[in-house]
């Protein structure tokens, strides 16, 4: 079956929703436990290494011979999944996909191959917060600690550097709660552990997806494509693993040119037609004037990975991963003239009122081209005796990282052809770690204590030069400089951590984390001859860290824990301001650390086929950084500037229960309820806008989420799946302004519903469709999330 003929078989299947209008007004004047469990792993996997995880006394352990960032033993909330699971339950077209299902757990995932907004959300940290999680890939650091967010720049984890059909299994732990891990861990730790062969495999995958978009004046279907092979074997000592894919992939509109109706004024401005009327997220009329930021995607990833077994018991891992992509991004104008041709730039008249002219900067046009490199090394043991070490380093780089757009001056239809414009250049930009770690059991692997302690550096760099382009900016070299902005920072760390087996039943943890923090190098320059540098500065911080857990019964464990973390600021936070008048993004030289209290305190049962947990948790974090965004009505751009929050108290609980077998031997039922309160009580710097915020939601926490996932497995070749997630009322600004979620720049409640069918329909040979947002939900989070999702694949394993 040809691709045009797979597209046209899926959008028969994924009609566009009913064309209503998203309802608007018009203007005046117009757990550890609470995942599918997986079935037995394969009999190669079985043979390599024991169970990924175990659990005793309420304690989970992670064994294995492999590198994970993951401590030994963990008295703290654990959840995990399988590369089994996923492939049985998640439609799962990027890496981040796998995790569509934690409970507490987000992706702020756009469209397919998102790489500059996927942002990660956790129990008390929002979508727009990538600095408070942790994501790891077989121990390297996949977190882009430059930055927060997507501010001026955009610092999602790589989640590009892992494919779906390499993981082995993903593993989730909720807070602060381990010595082994930076104040960036306050949310939750991810680490996605990739697969390695026990003998010669080989699998190719191929899947389309088809998305049904339906918003504003736009009716348009968009399409994804993605292709994969890995091969692999091991010969005695040594095991090799190779990895690629290729995503081409169509996403939905993210952005629009909008005015307000009261900007608006009498004058004769030329009258167009197709202006959408609307309220936007402050609650006030306006109109929607066209789309921006539809991209169209093509990426490319290569990882090789060696793995070789020095001695019987220590084992030396190296792995390259290279990321390309390259990416237009498209505007379209919804407006038309009297004679039915598309209206992009000079003033306009709509109901009578002239409203300011239209410019580049609305309909801006966007090429991207970006080559990222990812390397890590690791040397561990693996004796399950007295003393286990292990040696790793990590590079992450940006060999290209180019992004060119038209100027203001520079309207459509012109910009597609050339004309004036921007390159920002990333190049130079990465991150680099270095880490050494040991364990010592003084009584055995079920000994009375397990120590774990380490030492290690992690230093970022961030180096972006926007500069002009005054005649082809699609081709031309670089002019004048627009902004430079760049900096260093460097942690330096040494921890500890005890595992005391108190008594029968009893298991406590005690822990610390002493942390050196250093920024250095941080300039800003608006043009060649205007620059600032910033002066050193250097932050001390100790963490401390509790857990216990109380095996009450032979099927209830209680356990508590508590940690404080110290989020350093980033890079971008410091230095990196992108204008200077009407500001896109306004930094902080001096900004304070972030320093949270965390706690949780959990019961979970086991009730043979099905085990329920129940966590009370609870953050209290002075001087949060946060970026917050508003509309310059002046400059008509977002402006973001950066600030410390004094005081945000966050209470929750979340529940979490997974079944096997429960109701039916085939059948298996998981699913979680979260609910949290989470509210700024101090915060006197607040000046980037009217309104107090003192009682104020803390941005993109929602007071209720949930999810629920059930499987079935009809006969061994045959397995279906349906899904759901909630999400409730939420707000993106500090003082709550966005009233009005259901609109761009407005973060609205959704409920989805996602389904899946696998079919094994010859020994080799599966095929899976899946439709994501099955219920058509009209939903956002400042951009439009996609609207209903139909996919169609095909896997070959050998």
């Amino acid at each position: 079956m040809t691709k045009t003929s797979l597209a046209a078989a899926l959008a028969l299947a994924c009609p566009i929703a009913a064309s209503a209008a998203v309802p608007q007004a018009a203007p005046a004047s117009a757990s550890s436990s609470a995942l599918p469990s997986a079935p037995a792993p394969s009999a190669s996997a079985a043979a390599a290494e024991p169970a990924a995880t175990t659990k005793f006394n309420g304690v989970v352990t992670i064994v294995g011979s492999r590198p994970t960032s993951l401590p030994t033993e963990i008295p703290t909330t654990i959840a995990s999944l399988t590369a089994a699971d996923i492939e049985r339950t998640v439609n799962a077209t990027d890496s981040e996909d796998a995790l569509k299902y934690f409970p507490s757990l987000l992706v702020r995932k756009r469209y397919i191959g998102d790489y500059n907004h996927a942002i990660l959300s956790s129990r008390a940290s929002g979508t727009g917060n990538s600095a408070r999680s942790a994501v790891y890939a077989d121990g390297i650091l996949l977190s882009n600690y430059l930055g927060n967010g997507v501010g001026g720049l955009s610092f999602p984890p790589r989640w590009e550097m892992v494919t779906p059909e390499e993981i082995d299994r993903v593993d989730v732990m909720y807070g602060p709660f381990s010595a082994a891990y930076p104040g960036n861990s306050v949310g939750a730790v991810v680490d996605y552990v990739t697969w390695m062969p026990t003998r010669f495999e080989a699998h190719a995958k191929v899947g389309v997806d088809h998305q049904a978009f339906d918003l504003y004046q736009t009716h348009q279907r968009y399409d994804a494509w993605q292709t994969s092979i890995g091969l692999g074997d091991r010969v005695g000592a040594l095991a090799w693993w190779i990895d690629a894919s290729h995503t081409d992939s169509q996403g939905q509109p993210l952005t629009f040119a909008t005015r307000t109706v009261a900007s608006g004024t009498a004058g004769g401005a030329p009258a167009v037609s197709g202006a959408v009327a609307g309220i936007n997220a402050g609650g006030q009329p306006w109109w929607i004037l066209g789309t921006g930021t539809q991209y169209r995607t093509r990426q490319d990833h290569v990882k090789v990975k060696l793995a070789v077994d020095l001695t019987p018991d220590v084992r030396a891992t190296y792995l390259v991963g290279l990321w390309r992509n390259s990416s237009d991004g498209n505007p379209a104008s919804y407006l038309r003239d009297a004679a039915g041709d598309p209206v992009t730039t000079g003033p306009i008249r709509i109901g009578g009122s002239t409203y300011p002219a239209l410019t580049g900067a609305d309909f801006a046009v966007t090429r991207e081209s970006l080559l990222h490199e990812m390397q890590g090394l690791s040397v561990k043991s693996h004796t399950g005796g007295r003393w286990e070490w292990e040696a790793a380093a990590s590079l992450y780089g940006y060999r290209r990282d180019d992004k060119r757009q038209n100027a203001a001056s520079n309207p459509i239809p012109a910009a597609f052809a050339g004309g004036a414009g921007t390159l920002a250049d990333g190049s130079g930009t990465g991150w680099n770690t270095l880490a050494a770690r040991g364990t010592w059991r003084p009584f055995g692997l079920r000994g009375a204590h397990v120590m774990d302690f380490g030492v290690q550096q992690d230093s970022g760099r961030l180096s972006y030069l926007t500069s002009s382009i005054a005649g082809d900016y699609l081709t031309d070299d670089p002019g004048a400089t627009v902004s430079d902005v760049g900096g260093r920072t460097r942690l330096r760390s040494a921890w500890a951590q005890d595992l005391w087996r108190v008594a029968p039943g009893w298991t406590a943890v005690l822990g610390g984390r002493e942390e050196h923090w250093a920024a250095y190098d941080g300039a800003t320059a608006f043009s060649a001859v205007s620059s600032q540098s910033f002066p050193a500065r250097r932050v001390d911080a100790f963490s401390p860290k509790a857990a216990l857990s109380w095996q009450a019964t032979k099927t209830t464990s209680l356990k508590a824990s508590v940690g404080r973390a110290v989020r350093m600021p980033t890079v971008s936070e410091l230095y990196g301001a992108t204008s200077t008048t009407n500001s896109q993004y306004v930094n902080d030289p001096n900004l304070a650390p972030e320093r949270s209290w965390t706690g949780e305190l959990t019961a979970e049962r086991d009730f043979d086929h099905a085990i329920g947990r129940l966590t009370l948790f609870a953050e209290e974090t002075r001087d949060a950084i946060y970026s917050q965004t508003l509309f310059d009505e002046t400059a008509g751009k977002n402006v973001s500037r950066v600030q410390n929050i004094g005081r945000i108290a966050t209470t929750g609980l979340e529940a979490a229960f997974d079944s096997q077998g429960w109701l039916a031997a085939r059948l298996g039922l998981s699913g979680s309820v979260t609910w949290t309160e989470s509210k700024i009580r101090g915060n006197a710097g607040f000046v980037a806008a009217p309104g107090d915020t003192i009682g104020k939601w803390q941005p993109n926490i929602p007071r209720w989420r949930a999810t629920a996932l059930a499987s079935y497995r009809f006969t061994p070749a045959w397995s279906a799946s349906l899904g759901a997630r909630y999400s409730g009322r939420q707000y993106r600004t500090l003082n709550n302004a966005d009233v009005h979620g259901d609109a761009y720049m407005g973060v609205s409640p959704y409920f989805t519903m996602d389904a899946r069918a696998l079919w094994k329909f010859a020994p080799r040979w599966t095929a899976a469709f899946g439709i994501d947002n099955l219920n058509g939900d009209r939903y956002w989070n400042f951009h439009p999330y996609p609207q209903r999702t139909c996919s169609a694949e095909m896997k070959y394993d050998l």
